[in-house]
């Protein structure tokens, strides 16, 4: 009942210079992310309300990356249909889907997915389990589906010594639905 968001939120995707400008112009579409590691399932993904970070994103070097020129495309997003994992029964649902997928893993004698940490990193970043229960949460609920995923994302250094706040905290979206997305803009800078 209270999954349906109203009103609209502001999301900053991190790209190539030419991708911002294609889409901002209506010559292409950013393409949904499929990889068995995107820790909130297929789709494209946004930093709620942080230009700053989609562009260190875009900034850092990756194998395989097609980035050139970082830049940060805007977008006004509808969550609509959400399955926001800063909220207690959503969470609940994500847990009631994990241990059923470990029951028919265990049953049929296979082994769950792992997160996993990426060369000299202490976080794990490469998120397949989570992937894995997401989508398969999504095929479960197909007669009501998602359009967009969002969570908190802890990452990074601690701010402080025992600190419960890391450097580079923020909320992601994943939209699955792209008719979630109003527009798209290029952020200004503060005049």
């Amino acid at each position: 009942m209270y999954s349906d968001r109203s009103g609209l939120v502001l999301g900053f995707h991190g790209c190539d210079e030419s991708v911002r400008d294609s889409v901002v112009l209506n010559k292409t579409q950013l393409k949904p992310s499929s990889n068995d590691h995107d820790w909130l399932g297929s789709g494209i993904y946004f930093w709620t309300n942080s230009p700053e970070r989609a562009l260190e994103f875009a900034s850092q070097p990756r194998l395989k990356s097609k980035i050139k020129t970082p830049a940060v495309l805007g977008a006004v997003i509808d969550l609509k249909h959400c399955l926001d994992l800063l909220e207690y029964k959503n969470l609940t649902i994500v847990q009631d889907t994990y241990n059923l997928l470990a029951d028919i893993m265990k049953t049929a004698g296979l082994k769950m997915p792992e997160n996993l940490k990426p060369n000299g990193s202490s976080e794990s970043l490469l998120r397949k389990l989570d992937c894995f229960v997401i989508e398969s949460l999504h095929k479960l609920k197909k007669d009501a589906p998602y359009d967009s995923v969002m969570s908190v994302f802890l990452e990074g250094n601690e701010l402080y010594d025992n600190a419960g706040l890391r450097q580079k905290n923020h909320i992601q979206i994943c939209v699955r639905n792209p008719d979630c997305i109003k527009g798209y803009f290029i952020p200004r800078e503060k005049v």
